[in-house]
Formats: structure tokens, C-alpha cells, sequence
């Protein structure tokens, strides 16, 4: 789920706080459509920028991801209030975040929710990936807002993760305090801000719970 710049509608948002269970989200500007005949590529990850998000893990292996959502569409909240505070990642039309979803993010992994579009933006809870990515159905749904005629189910092309909430943190941390802190300069969160899914250092996680229990 990808943040959507520009308000949604009130019957939007309206629907989605009516799906708790297995809500739709907002997401980010729509990715090119692959063929119909053909499954979506990606280049050899090993070559990419995102290198580190894909290298081969250790056994155990624990990774961290970062997760955006308009609070007005679907908060933290409503994953709490979702049945088995569990819910699928749906709407993301980015490639570059549907590869996270679809080739990185593992069961296990940890995910921060950031509500995105809001006053103020930040980090406000800590949640577990517990399904690994499969297709995003709303792109078949032609009723959907985010439908993509280019893709079929046979070669699907976006792709979604189930997350559940782990716990609130114990204040929200604002985007501004994030840029602010020297040793978060590198966080993609703040060098790739229109990405709705990106990875996490451990460092980085580390420290934004640091912040979290400071008093601002």
C-alpha cells in the first residue's frame, strides 16, 4: 500500500474503514503495465541500488522494512482493530516497492507503520510480516480503483504481503526528527521519500526505537 499523494474521497474513505478484515489501501502512482503473455522482470538485484535488500540471507535472518499508509485511509489503528490485527499490503503500483514485497520481504521480517499525509508524518507502530508476497488481487478487480487492465492472474504483476500489528511504539516519530538526526541520513525513508515500501538497516531500526522512548 503504497501512499497516495491527494485526498481520497469521502465513500473511499468511507469503504475502508468498512473492510478492517481485509482492507483497501491507498497507493502510489501506477507502474507501467506488463504484457499479458509475459511475468514482470526485474534487473539482477545484485546490480541495483537496493543491492542489500536481496543479498542471500543467514540463517535466522532477520530483516526490517518500513511500510506507508494515509492514516485517514487505513491507520495503525485499524490494523489493531483488524480481526487477528492482521491485514494484506494491497494497492502498491510501484515496481521498485512491489519487488520488496514480492522478492524481499520474508515471514518474520519487521516492519514500522508510518502514517503518511498527515500532521505529523512519522513511524507510529512496529508491525511482523506473516505471509510472504502472493498476488495483489485488487489489480483483477476492475471495480477497484487501483484495477490494472494489463495484467492477468496467470502472470500477475503487483503483489502484496500480510502484516500483523506487533505493538505501538511509545510515541510517534516525526519525519522531521528523523531528518534531523545525522545518523539517519541514509535511511531510504529520507533519500527515496516516494517510495511507500522500503527497507530498513538494523542501525537504522535500532535507532528510530531509540527515539521513540526519548521524551521530545
Amino acid at each position: 500500500m503504497a501512499a497516495r499523494k491527494g485526498s481520497k474521497s469521502a465513500v473511499a474513505k468511507a469503504a475502508a474503514k468498512k473492510v478492517a478484515r481485509n482492507p483497501v489501501k491507498t497507493a502510489g502512482r501506477k507502474g507501467a503495465s506488463t504484457a499479458r503473455n509475459a511475468p514482470p522482470r526485474s534487473a539482477p538485484y545484485e546490480q541495483g541500488k537496493w543491492a542489500a535488500a536481496f543479498r542471500p540471507r543467514a540463517a535466522g535472518e532477520r530483516r526490517y522494512w518500513l511500510v506507508k499508509s494515509e492514516p485517514e485511509a487505513f491507520s495503525f489503528d485499524d490494523l489493531l482493530a483488524a480481526k487477528d490485527r492482521t491485514t494484506c499490503w494491497d494497492g502498491v503500483r510501484n515496481t521498485a516497492a512491489r519487488n520488496f514485497l514480492r522478492d524481499g520481504m520474508k515471514r518474520g521480517d519487521q516492519v514500522f507503520f508510518y502514517h503518511s499525509m498527515a500532521e505529523p508524518s512519522g513511524v507510529v507502530g512496529v508491525c511482523e510480516v506473516v505471509r510472504e508476497g502472493y498476488p495483489d488481487h485488487t489489480a483483477f478487480d476492475k471495480a477497484h480503483q487501483y484495477h490494472d487492465a494489463g495484467t492477468v492472474p496467470e502472470t500477475p504483476t503487483w503483489f502484496m504481503v500480510d502484516v500483523r500489528a506487533v505493538r505501538a511504539l511509545p510515541r510517534l516519530v516525526p519525519l522531521a526528527e528523523i531528518k534531523a538526526e545525522k545518523a539517519l541520513a541514509q535511511m531510504a525513508l529520507v533519500r527515496v521519500g516516494r517510495l511507500s515500501v522500503v527497507p530498513v538497516t538494523p542501525e537504522e531500526w535500532e535507532r528510530v526505537l531509540a527515539m521513540s522512548a526519548r521524551t521530545p
